[in-house]
């Protein structure tokens, strides 16, 4: 007779207790979702504005297609962070926006990393070539500047180097002589590494 009242009491608190909806609980995950997701997008905001872009040429090309000529835009683009990694896209559309921006996505895939000096100069001298385009580029004293021209200058700068001097040799071509830039940063070491690589000390690396 005296568990009744005490089983009767446990049922209405129970009864009393919230229950769980599962409405409110997809509610609250969703939530919890686009917060994380607000929070992955502002730490890839902050990623993608240490990157600048610059736009080397913009150029009307045609296809000759079955039924006569598609006109299109290609677009040179230098992708870098100034702080020694740096690349260079091409991009091509039906108009100017799209061929830049698939530019700025061909040239973070094609990223060089460069070696800076404490001077934000170059470890040594490097030659680069592509195609008929030859660039000769060479360490220089901290306030020289970017002595340079086109788009090896537009190069040079968002890779972060402040004192360089640069000759471009044959082709003209902006597109030849950024992608010869590139190469003849891609060739730089550092000394520390060119010793390891031969084998020696840095003294006689020197000496």
């Amino acid at each position: 007779m005296t568990d009744t009242p005490i089983k009767q009491e446990n049922q209405t608190k129970t009864d009393n207790l919230p229950s769980a909806n599962p409405n409110e609980q997809r509610k609250n995950n969703r939530n919890n979702d686009r917060k994380r997701n607000r929070r992955g997008d502002s730490k890839n905001l902050e990623r993608d504005s240490d990157w600048q872009e610059r736009v080397v040429q913009i150029r009307r090309v045609s296809k000759t297609v079955k039924g006569g000529k598609k006109m299109s835009f290609r677009a040179i683009v230098v992708v870098g962070n100034e702080k020694g990694q740096v690349g260079v896209g091409v991009g091509k559309a039906g108009d100017v926006i799209g061929a830049v921006r698939k530019g700025v996505s061909d040239g973070k895939k094609n990223l060089v990393r460069v070696p800076l000096t404490p001077n934000n100069s170059i470890p040594t001298l490097s030659k680069g070539r592509d195609g008929a385009a030859n660039v000769l580029i060479r360490p220089a004293a901290p306030g020289t500047g970017v002595i340079a021209g086109g788009s090896i200058r537009t190069v040079l700068e968002l890779a972060g180097i402040k004192n360089v001097l640069a000759k471009r040799l044959g082709s003209k071509t902006p597109l030849n002589n950024a992608r010869a830039a590139m190469v003849a940063l891609s060739q730089l070491r550092t000394h520390k590494s060119a010793s390891r690589e031969r084998g020696i000390s840095l003294e006689q690396l020197y000496s």
